[in-house]
């Protein structure tokens, strides 16, 4: 074995034991052997390195817990999540929010911020993410320096190196500032994507998409926004366009971007002005300016006729959307994500009839996503450890202590 290998050999069995560490309560060298096949020796030699690093810590042996009775007791470890934070960022267009997590994503500490889409600049984006996650830090009793890595969402494409297109009425700019740059001070790891990429990601590592290779997650509020999940990875394109959707005004049965709740709100203004909701429903009986989406849903699970009249009749748009990526893609399933997928039942149930009309290939089942208006910060903490697991033996923070005494 020459001299240049070594190192890289080295580097695989600290990186696959320590992805077998970050997944597992607490493991001895023998699990270690019996996961990813090291020889003893090498098991333990890595294991002791990984916790000088900082990212094991060594746990009372088996003995001491009463796992073991005979013999010479097993050295038994565990992952420390609490080695650094990752931060999670939905910059949405009219809100911010952070959640700040331990290294196996689970969150210590959230924040909001409403900021006015009408009077938005570049400038007071970053300066509004910055103060939502340095507020998070402050209510998880942590600080900046623990932070190891981070991940921002916007609603625009992004690039493999975190950055946007430009946009003709510079939409993207005021979405994508420049987080990439601006939050190098504050973590080692900054990673920016689409607000649909985080959504699938979140789908993927705990939604309704876990164990599913093939699939759509499908942003569906006030606009559609796709992230597409295909072969078992995430699409992106070299300009990060893949999954946007303007395509969808010269679609047949779609028209346009519009998610399902102006949609809705539309539907529900054109059942009363032409007088087709039954005389008992409360959509009759609402301002023009009280009917909004949530209204329409929530009425219509509760077995309003003229709400559930008015969620049907957004579905067939549901459908041609859902059959364009069926037709496109190949995928299992859409899965209809963001807070508006806890009332969509309706609406899916009548894209679900109108969709083999739609399209040749076996139809994509359609599913209502679980994880709720919170799903792009998820997905940011998801790929916040997804960034940090990768990269964790290159960072100082958890470098061997002699260098980071040098550091």
């Amino acid at each position: 074995m020459d001299a240049t290998t070594t190192p890289s050999l080295r580097r695989h069995s600290l990186d696959v034991v320590l992805r077998l560490a970050w997944s597992t309560d607490a493991f001895t060298a023998s699990d270690v052997i019996a996961g990813v096949g090291l020889t003893r020796s090498t098991a333990i030699d890595v294991l002791d390195e990984l916790t000088q690093r900082g990212l094991l810590n060594e746990m009372p042996n088996a003995r001491a817990v009463g796992e073991y009775s005979k013999g010479r007791p097993a050295r038994r470890f565990g992952f420390r999540a609490d080695a650094g934070l990752v931060v999670g960022v939905d910059a949405g267009r009219g809100h911010i929010t952070a959640a700040v997590a331990d290294l196996r994503g689970d969150v210590l500490a959230t924040s909001r911020l409403t900021v006015d889409p009408e009077r938005d600049s570049p400038d007071r984006r970053r300066r509004a993410a910055e103060t939502t996650v340095s507020a998070t830090l402050t209510r998880a009793q942590r600080t900046r320096a623990d932070i190891v890595a981070m991940c921002v969402g916007v609603p625009a494409p992004v690039d493999r190196d975190g950055r946007s297109p430009v946009h003709y009425d510079r939409f993207w700019e005021r979405m994508n500032p420049g987080f990439v740059d601006s939050f190098a001070a504050w973590s080692p790891i900054v990673r920016v994507e689409n607000d649909a990429s985080l959504a699938a990601i979140a789908e993927r590592a705990r939604g309704a998409a876990v164990g599913c290779d093939d699939f759509v997650a499908l942003l569906a509020g006030e606009r559609f926004g796709a992230g597409i999940h295909l072969d078992g990875r995430l699409l992106r394109g070299k300009h990060g366009g893949a999954g946007e959707t303007v395509a969808f005004d010269r679609v047949e049965g779609v028209g346009s971007a519009e998610g399902l709740a102006p949609r809705c709100v539309a539907a529900a203004h054109a059942a009363r002005a032409a007088g087709m909701l039954p005389p008992d429903s409360a959509l009759r009986r609402l301002a023009a300016e009280e009917v909004d989406a949530k209204t329409v849903l929530d009425l219509a699970a509760a077995g309003d006729e003229g709400a559930l009249a008015v969620a049907r009749e957004v579905g067939p748009a549901l459908a041609g959307v859902v059959g364009m990526f069926g037709s496109l893609f190949d995928v299992d399933r859409v899965i209809v994500s963001g807070a508006i997928a806890a009332g969509a039942a309706p609406i899916i149930a009548a894209a679900r009839d109108a969709l083999p009309r739609a399209l040749d290939l076996p139809a994509p089942a359609i599913v209502a996503s679980t994880l709720g208006a919170d799903i792009v910060s998820i997905g940011a903490v998801a790929a916040a450890v997804d960034a940090a697991r990768e990269r964790a033996l290159d960072l100082p923070a958890f470098g061997l202590p002699a260098a980071r005494s040098r550091a």
